[in-house]
């Protein structure tokens, strides 16, 4: 095991977050090796806390978002609280929120009156659709924004249109926090100075739709949707086999639907014919070639399917389900996969996709129970004993 310091080792981040969108962003530097203090309302945390029992009585986008942290519960409303989180604050290296828009600016906890208060911090303000403009007090739940940014109407089935399977708006908000507060600290080194973040959860989810949003702006169509086929190639497509599976195959040129004519359909003659010799002529006939491919694979099993694929050369994959995904070779032959922490008893948890210098391996910490560690962060900050229990007695902490 490397002895080397992770990248973020020695930076201290305050969070007011709920949700997704911020506790995945610092969720992100935990995994670097940054302190992260995660202050929740005493009475629920976090209402992410509460979405579901099914990570072992926790709730799966909790446990997902929040390992690594500390818990603080902490009541904002009160000025005591406030005083606690500025007491935090004077320590701190980085600040992130996803509060209401408006209700961080009337707490003056947002990112532009933090960072004048303290001017090495870098702050972050994370929102649904950012400060100013008609829509910067309208609610933002991802799948509402995923609707706004354009991304359902690309996705699914001519029929129907549908929201992706995951929370792709509080995610992309998410890398683009974390993201920016690298960004930050990196130019605070060369200048000393902090500075405010924004991030919001539309424009991040904007620049993702950058291909469909380039295609209708300066082609004059929008893409159509296609389910899981390409609006422009062919065969391009999940097919099922004889076994009940469905395999996926993608043809990117002439070539290839060469070798796939002859090495897995076994229809030697349609390599030239015209009908199928071309992308246009296949992608224009789109019914036909799908019902050939489909005839050919429908007669194989899906391991039959997939090694005559590899074997000639044409790209090809699963329509895995999750568990499968969970129990998927090439993470267990990567040994991508540890244990995490919880109240509940360790979880197994993905490490994240970043591949660090000299073999440092990300922390998974342990993920946080409400307000366990109140009353060491108020100690920290020279409160005594009968003082925390003041403060838990008028609901201040938890």
């Amino acid at each position: 095991m490397t002895t080397e310091p992770l990248p973020l080792a020695g930076i201290t981040v305050v969070a007011v977050e709920q949700a997704v969108s911020a506790p995945f962003a610092t969720r992100q530097l935990a995994d670097l090796g940054a302190r992260v203090i995660k202050v929740e309302r005493p009475d629920g945390g976090d209402f992410a806390r509460a979405y579901d029992t099914a990570a072992g009585g926790l709730a799966s986008h909790f446990v997902w978002a929040n390992r690594g942290k500390e818990s603080l519960a902490l009541d904002l409303k009160d000025p005591r609280g406030l005083e606690v989180l500025h007491g935090l604050l004077r320590g701190a290296d980085v600040f992130v929120q996803n509060l209401a828009q408006g209700a961080a600016a009337r707490l003056g906890i947002d990112a532009a009156a933090l960072c004048a208060r303290y001017p090495r911090l870098v702050a972050v303000d994370v929102s649904g659709y950012g400060e100013g403009g008609p829509y910067a007090h309208k609610r933002a739940y991802d799948m509402l924004v995923q609707c706004e940014a354009g991304l359902v109407s690309v996705t699914g089935t001519p029929e129907r249109p549908v929201k992706a399977g995951i929370p792709a708006a509080d995610i992309a908000a998410a890398m683009y926090a974390f993201s920016g507060v690298l960004a930050a600290l990196l130019r605070r080194g060369t200048t000393g100075r902090g500075g405010p973040v924004e991030i919001s959860m539309l424009e991040s989810l904007a620049e993702w739709m950058g291909h469909p949003l380039h295609h209708t702006m300066h082609g004059g169509e929008q893409p159509v949707r296609t389910g899981l086929a390409h609006a422009v190639i062919a065969p391009y497509d999940a097919y099922a086999t004889a076994d009940g599976d469905r395999v996926l195959l993608s043809v990117q040129n002439d070539r290839e639907w060469r070798r796939l004519a002859r090495e897995v359909l076994e229809r030697p003659e349609l390599a030239e014919d015209p009908a199928y010799a071309t992308n246009a002529a296949r992608t224009r006939g789109r019914a036909d070639t799908d019902a050939v491919v489909a005839g050919a694979l429908g007669k194989l099993g899906a391991d039959e399917a997939v090694e005559r694929l590899e074997a000639a050369g044409i790209a090809c994959a699963r329509l895995n389900s999750v568990a499968q995904l969970a129990g998927h070779p090439q993470l267990a032959a990567r040994d991508r996969w540890r244990e995490v922490d919880t109240a509940v008893g360790p979880l197994r948890a993905l490490l994240p996709p970043i591949g660090l210098p000299g073999g440092a391996e990300a922390r998974m910490g342990a993920v946080p129970a409400l307000g366990e560690h109140t009353d060491a962060l108020l100690r920290a900050l020279g409160m005594t004993g009968e003082r925390i229990a003041e403060l838990r007695g008028d609901g201040v902490v938890a």
